[in-house]
């Protein structure tokens, strides 16, 4: 996922100001009480530490969805636990509930055309049984 957010390059900075390897909000990482974004980009471990601190929050966030929507096809694509996370990751846990909940009428898209339904299939089938869900998840 690295590769498709920043082409695996801790340092990068997006035109709407995402941050990192994994291209972080500030408001995320704000939850994480990462305050300093400069020296976020200088420290790949931070780095590599939120990122899972976030897929813990998220599997959290959908337990229940990702409960109900495992093997289920939307739209053609086969629903896993990675897709989701991914999806997650690029649009927020709330989008990938309602478009889990809407079968799929509800696509999010972010402003570089990323839909939470291509994050699903390019993401689908990797183990993430590492990542324990956490709702208090910290670095």
């Amino acid at each position: 996922m690295a590769f498709k957010e920043s082409q695996g390059k801790y340092t990068v900075v997006n035109t709407l100001g995402y941050l990192g390897k994994y291209q972080f909000g500030r408001t995320t990482l704000q939850r994480f009480k990462i305050y300093n974004t400069t020296a976020f980009l200088k420290n790949p471990e931070l780095q590599e530490k939120a990122f899972v601190a976030l897929c813990k929050v998220n599997k959290w966030i959908l337990r229940k969805d990702i409960q109900r929507s495992l093997g289920k096809s939307i739209n053609g694509i086969k629903v896993t636990e990675s897709g989701i996370l991914a999806a997650a990751h690029l649009s927020g846990a709330g989008n990938v509930k309602k478009f889990l909940r809407s079968n799929g009428a509800h696509n999010f898209s972010d402003a570089y055309g990323s839909t939470i339904q291509s994050y699903l299939k390019k993401f689908s089938g990797y183990d993430v049984s590492n990542i324990e869900a956490d709702r208090n998840a910290i670095i």
